[in-house]
């Protein structure tokens, strides 16, 4: 029995990319493509797919803030993320949203159908290229410093003053996000303000003075 596959991304050379990839897997059936992540919820519940891939940039919003209500909504539902931005930061936060599998698309046929493939078996499963990688990149990184790569991103905007819905929209992420890295944030500083927490960033010199 065939995967039944939905590709969910803004870009059509991407979706013919893939297309053109699945034509040659005997157990993976694409029955649907979404350029938007409102397209996708309304696709998605007509067709009931397997898995579905998504891209982490959409045209109307962000491929993960979709996941996340993916995985809300459909729980045995496999989830791929399938995105040119391979960074850590967006894979931790990918797998945080409950997805099934992160794969950058400069990966072989090989790794993007094994993603789907294990994301039809195994939806509650992560599993990711470099994960291993990816862990002890994070873990050399908090030796150095207690922050994590985003909350780093997140203190750097405060600096800059940017408010919290500011903040949500310089990192394509829903206010709430950006409300638990704030805290997550003052935490970590021992903070209660944002005043507090550039002070104390400033002194243990996870932040500079920033020029007149």
């Amino acid at each position: 029995m065939s995967i039944r596959l939905v590709v969910v991304d803004g870009q059509p050379l991407a979706r013919f990319g893939l297309t053109r990839l699945i034509e040659g897997e005997t157990d993976v059936e694409i029955v649907g493509e979404a350029t938007t992540a409102a397209e996708a919820l309304g696709l998605i519940a007509t067709t009931k797919p397997d898995v579905v891939t998504v891209d982490v940039t959409l045209p109307d919003g962000n491929g993960l803030t979709l996941a996340r209500e993916l995985r809300d909504r459909w729980q045995s539902l496999g989830i791929v993320v399938l995105t040119s931005n391979g960074e850590d930061d967006v894979l931790f936060r990918a797998m945080e949203t409950g997805v099934s599998a992160f794969v950058p698309k400069t990966s072989t046929l090989v790794e993007i159908v094994g993603a789907i493939r294990h994301a039809a078996v195994a939806a509650s499963s992560f599993t990711a290229t470099g994960l291993a990688d990816a862990f002890t990149r994070l873990r050399e990184s908090r030796a150095r410093s207690p922050l994590s790569p985003r909350e780093a991103e997140v203190l750097r905007l405060l600096q800059d003053g940017l408010s919290v819905p500011g903040v949500a929209r310089a990192l394509h992420m829903s206010t709430s996000t950006a409300k638990t890295y704030v805290a997550r944030l003052y935490e970590k500083l021992g903070a209660s303000s944002r005043a507090q927490a550039l002070m104390t960033a400033l002194d243990r010199g996870l932040i500079g003075l920033r020029s007149a």
